[in-house]
């Protein structure tokens, strides 16, 4: 295994110099996918470019109704949108900043494997591009995306400091390993304390695993023998604590009953458009258990040390744990909608761990063989359903081209049963930039965004429980809503065909078209 007695930044700069070309060609390839297709299909991510339209509207006192909140967190992919849509326009705008969240997750995730293993996890590269396009970015968590990808090179700083560095110090003789740590690498600590602050900017719930990950680590090195077997216990006993908490104080759902019975520790992530992706999350999964098992033979036979392994397991054990036991809905009095994907949201980093514990193997051909041709298949699969959404995304284009600018349009577009990513209906927030209001646009009423909206405006409906009615079809219209009008699903055979209808006062949005069938 190598190993490096340098700093992180020095290692860093010498991996940048020795692996430069392979490190460009790779992120070149990596991009690919982001510019594929006209439009990049994320789920959330047209909401957020639709609300960087907003946002320049405000700034010219062209929304009425609409204003900003001061934030400081869940706000750093939104701010990057708009600075750089504002310059060069939020078309490129969208293409620049999501290439650049995929090359922080991506190498951010490098890192750390790197720093866990201590060496280039080459072999994984194809787990990794995957996961770069897992869920979290296929759904359009951007924000949280971007926390993670800053989140995995603090924690990569920092783990490098606390389980190589801290050895060395603890060998000076002069000054006590503390003193000794803090005047070696105090600016490396630096760089992770201020990666630190953007994580929280860009989403609160990446930095609390921030905190709690290298709080366990910190922990862990400094507890001996048996008594670091309390560490785990502990942390199983506050997620269930904090379970019980939420349970008891707020209305909360499980992982199970909003994404149903199903393997939640990581492999998931790839599980997206259809059952196709299901299968081929499941056949990821048993060929690394296949991998594994075999390097631990080999390991074994040599009489390799398993202690390597002990904290990245334990991390892992602990992240999938809390995926299954801490709610996955949530509704607090913070905001007025709900906090959805809370649990489901952690399998991005049970993965990373998952990654960083096959990164110990003994890397063979036929692993990166293996996992590449998995991954192969896997972005088929995605260009060819990326491909339909934008297509679907050209409908929603003539349809609006249709419409007098301007005008309201509430929209019911539903994912086909076995997708997992239901949000993409908010490709109708995207088609709506410089011609229409989605007025179902549900990131002003929920308080979760800077973007806020007051009663009364006519460009944002300012009342939770009637905004979820209109993504739900169940809402009746009024007369004061017109005109309005309805993009949907016209063809219950034909989930992709779309059509557009002017709304009548006194009907449901959704009395014309498909619409799932109620649990």
């Amino acid at each position: 295994m190598e190993t490096n007695t340098g700093s992180p930044r020095s290692a860093a700069f010498r991996f940048l110099k020795l692996c430069w070309r392979r490190v460009t060609i790779v992120s070149l390839l990596l991009l690919i996918p982001c510019f594929w297709h006209r439009r990049i299909e994320a789920g959330d991510l047209a909401s957020h470019i639709y609300n960087a339209w907003l946002a320049q509207l405000i700034a010219n006192g062209q929304a009425p109704g609409l204003y900003f909140a001061r934030q400081w967190n869940n706000v750093l992919f939104d701010f990057a949108l708009l600075k750089v849509g504002n310059l060069l326009g939020l078309a490129a705008a969208e293409k620049i900043v999501v290439s650049l969240c995929v090359l922080i997750f991506f190498w951010g995730a490098f890192a750390l494997v790197t720093a866990v293993t201590r060496r280039p996890p080459w072999f994984l590269l194809p787990c990794l591009a995957m996961l770069a396009y897992g869920w979290t970015f296929n759904v359009g968590f951007f924000n949280y995306y971007l926390s993670l990808g800053l989140g995995f090179f603090a924690t990569a700083i920092v783990w490098d400091v606390a389980t190589r560095q801290l050895g060395a110090a603890c060998e000076a003789p002069h000054d006590s390993p503390h003193t000794s740590v803090w005047r070696r690498w105090s600016r490396e600590l630096v760089v992770a304390a201020s990666l630190a602050v953007l994580v929280l900017v860009a989403h609160p719930q990446g930095f609390a695993w921030l905190v709690g990950c290298l709080t366990y680590l910190l922990l862990w090195q400094r507890l001996r023998g048996w008594t670091k077997l309390a560490l785990p216990v502990a942390a199983a006993m506050l997620i269930v604590a904090l379970r019980l908490y939420f349970s008891r104080r707020y209305e909360t759902f499980g992982l199970w009953d909003s994404f149903g019975p199903g393997i939640y520790n990581g492999a998931d992530q790839i599980a997206l458009f259809s059952n196709r992706y299901f299968v081929l999350s499941m056949v990821a999964m048993l060929f690394g258990i296949l991998a594994f098992l075999l390097d631990g033979r080999r390991k074994l036979r040599v009489q390799e040390s398993w202690a390597p392994l002990r904290l990245a397991v334990e991390l892992y054990c602990v992240v999938v744990f809390a995926s299954y036991v801490l709610p996955d809905v949530l509704r607090i009095p913070l905001y007025t909608g709900w906090v959805g994907a809370f649990a489901l949201r952690l399998t991005t980093i049970s993965a990373v761990f998952g990654l960083c514990v096959l990164g110990f193997m003994h890397p063979k051909k036929w692993h990166a063989a293996g996992f590449g041709i998995l991954a192969l298949l896997f972005f088929i699969f995605l260009y060819k359903d990326t491909g339909v959404l934008n297509r679907m995304e050209d409908q929603v284009d003539r349809l609006v081209a249709s419409l007098p600018p301007g005008e309201r349009v509430l929209a019911t577009i539903w994912a086909p049963p076995d997708s997992r990513l239901p949000y993409i209906v908010h490709m109708v927030d995207r088609a709506c930039v410089g011609k229409c209001f989605s007025y179902e646009n549900y990131e002003p009423a929920s308080g979760e965004f800077r973007l806020r909206v007051r009663e009364g405006s006519p460009i944002a409906s300012a009342n939770t429980q009637e905004r979820e009615k209109m993504e739900a079809g169940e809402y009746i219209v009024q007369p004061d809503d017109l005109p309005m009008a309805q993009i949907y699903q016209c063809d219950a055979s034909d989930l992709t065909w779309l059509c557009v209808r002017q709304l009548a006062a006194g009907e449901p949005n959704g009395r014309f078209g498909y619409q799932p069938p109620k649990e």
